[in-house]
């Protein structure tokens, strides 16, 4: 019986207790000043990559945080933190020559970026648009993720430039949807 509370309260410690914080996207600093120059914008630590075998775990993690947070903004700023990680985990993998689960990775992080501008929108159908530094950060997010997609077009085969390129679409699309937003 002992053994029951005890893996019934190990499951609430990583499970149900991650998901009901709240996340907090603090506005950086930081600008863009030319295209030739880098963008200042900081990654989170990525943590488990997807080829390591407990990698399940935070995708179920991650997957009971999003269902828990109702509020648009919120979800907004959860899917900004996962698409910023997952960005940070395929430059990881890309180092260490995993360059088809970099591509893989990176494009998951962007289609939760991608779900972004629709959640802004309907906040601000709502009455609780974004502030505007967090739609600044989405800006300074976006052009890092077209600087890193650059970089893995230099250490990535040929054979695997076209997954690139429909990356790189996918990022300027969005891109697009971003400038619509005030």
């Amino acid at each position: 019986m002992k053994k029951f509370w005890r893996t019934l309260l190990i499951l609430i410690i990583l499970i149900v207790l991650p998901a009901m914080t709240y996340v907090v996207m603090e506005s950086s600093g930081a600008s863009i000043t030319t295209s030739q120059e880098k963008v200042v914008y900081d990654l989170p630590y990525p943590g488990i990559l997807p080829d390591h075998p407990l990698y399940f775990v935070k995708i179920i993690r991650d997957r009971v945080t999003e269902f828990m947070t109702r509020e648009l903004i919120g979800k907004a700023q959860i899917y900004l933190l996962y698409s910023d990680k997952r960005v940070a985990m395929a430059m990881t993998l890309s180092k260490k020559g995993k360059s088809q689960l970099a591509i893989s990775t990176f494009s998951k992080g962007e289609k939760y970026f991608a779900k972004i501008p629709e959640l802004l929108i309907a906040a601000k159908s709502q009455g609780s648009p974004a502030p505007s530094s967090f739609n600044e950060t989405l800006r300074l997010a976006n052009a890092k993720h077209a600087e890193l997609i650059g970089e893995l077009f230099k250490n990535t085969p040929e054979g695997q430039q076209d997954s690139l390129n429909q990356l790189l679409k996918l990022n300027l699309s969005i891109k697009k949807a971003l400038e619509t937003l005030p």
